[in-house]
Order: C-alpha cells, then structure tokens, then sequence
C-alpha cells in the first residue's frame, strides 16, 4: 500500500514483552515466516503507543491528529530474494482514534479496532489500561522507570534487548483479505529506550491459554521510549497467495 511520507512525535512508547516457546508461536505466524528467537526463545508482545502530531511530511503540526494505540507483535525472520528479513508482525491493532479505525486499511496501512484508553503518569510512574470496544482485547499495567532489569530476562541488559527491537522497524499488519499482509516502515530519528519497572502486567491474549498453553509463556520484560521524532514509511504488501 502506497502512501505519503507521515511525520510525528512518540511522545510515549512502551514495548511490553514476552519470551515463549517457538513451536506455540510458530502456529499463529502467517506462512513464510518463522519467529526470530533470542537465546532460544520467541518473543512477542504489546507496543503501547502515543502518536501526536501526525501529518504528511513537511505540513505543519496543527494539521497532525494524536491518537493512544496498541499493537501486539512478534518478532519475525522470512525469505525474501534469497536473504533473510526481519520484521514485526502485527496480528491485532487498536486505537483511539476514530480516524486510524476508518482509514486503516484502505488509505493507510494496518486495520485498526476501536478502544477505549485510561492512562496516569506521574513522576516516571504510570497506569496503562486498555479495552476493545469489542470486548476481545483488554491490557493493564503499572510500573515505573527503572534503572534495573529482570534477572530473569532472556536478555542480559537493556542495551542487548534494545538492540534486539531496533532492527524490527519494518511491520506487516493481518488485514481481512487473507490473500495480503498490510506493510509499513517506522523510521525514527534516534533510538533511546529505558527499562520499564511494572508491578502489575495483564494481556488477555497473552493470558488465553487456548491459545497458550501453561508454562508456554511468560512476561520477560517492558521498555519505555519517549519524545522520539519518527515518521512512517509505505511498503509493499506482503503477498501470502
């Protein structure tokens, strides 16, 4: 899908994630690709987003809406020309605003699901809540930025998980035609993440265990990224016929 250059501000971009088991994973993946793994493990999770100001490059601000969104992700290798790629890819999106719910999709990349967002901040502390308007998607969590790191991560630091989420700017979005994946690029013009202490962390799709079953997943960890400039990029669609 083919679109202007879109320019804008993160003003907050929390990546909550999950290590799991590759075979679990591996069943939800459109075919052609295969989860990219980090010491063994799939890793996927939630980006929890706050966009302002978004508008084709060089208009000015006051033309740029803001929105409060969600996209779940995990992290993807493929074959494409024959070298490896690496990706997102984004089964489910949600956002605020009714105008990414109406033209995602069709002038802009990614179906998007309406919800409804309840976020506190204060003092490096926040309260993150979401629920789809249809009841399937519900998020929650409370934390604090950190300078510590679960020792029980899959990665050693921050430094090497941030490394590791940085090559994945380019995501593909399910879209109700089978027959395609929805492409778009994120350029953002620095990377500076922070870890993200939560207290509390619910995702009712992480939480399915129809979907996962006991033991086969796990939160591992949550960064924080803020006041980032970015735009968004077109790319073609991901064929799957």
């Amino acid at each position: 899908m083919k679109i202007p250059t879109l320019q804008g501000l993160i003003k907050r971009r929390i990546l909550v994630n999950y290590s799991a088991e590759p075979t679990i994973i591996q069943k939800l993946l459109p075919k052609n690709f295969r989860p990219k793994l980090h010491n063994g493990k799939a890793i996927a999770g939630i980006c929890l987003i706050r966009l302002e100001h978004i508008r084709p490059k060089f208009a000015p601000e006051l033309l740029g809406i803001s929105s409060e969104n969600a996209a779940h992700r995990i992290a993807v290798l493929w074959e494409e020309n024959e070298e490896t790629r690496e990706g997102v890819y984004i089964p489910r999106r949600d956002t605020s605003s009714f105008i990414n719910a109406t033209v995602g999709g069709t002038l802009f990349p990614g179906e998007h699901n309406r919800a409804d967002f309840d976020i506190k901040e204060s003092n490096g502390e926040i309260h993150f809540a979401m629920e789809s308007k249809d009841n399937t998607v519900m998020v929650e969590l409370d934390g604090k930025i950190s300078d510590s790191f679960p020792k029980t991560s899959v990665f050693s630091d921050v430094d090497e998980a941030s490394r590791f989420f940085e090559t994945g700017s380019l995501g593909y979005s399910a879209a109700r035609d089978a027959r395609h994946l929805d492409g778009i690029v994120l350029e953002t013009k620095e990377w500076k993440v922070d870890a993200l202490e939560l207290s509390f962390v619910r995702s009712s799709f992480y939480a399915d265990e129809s979907i996962f079953p006991s033991g086969s997943i796990e939160f591992d960890h949550a960064l924080i990224m803020r006041d980032i400039q970015h735009e968004w990029h077109s790319a073609p669609n991901f064929d799957l016929t």
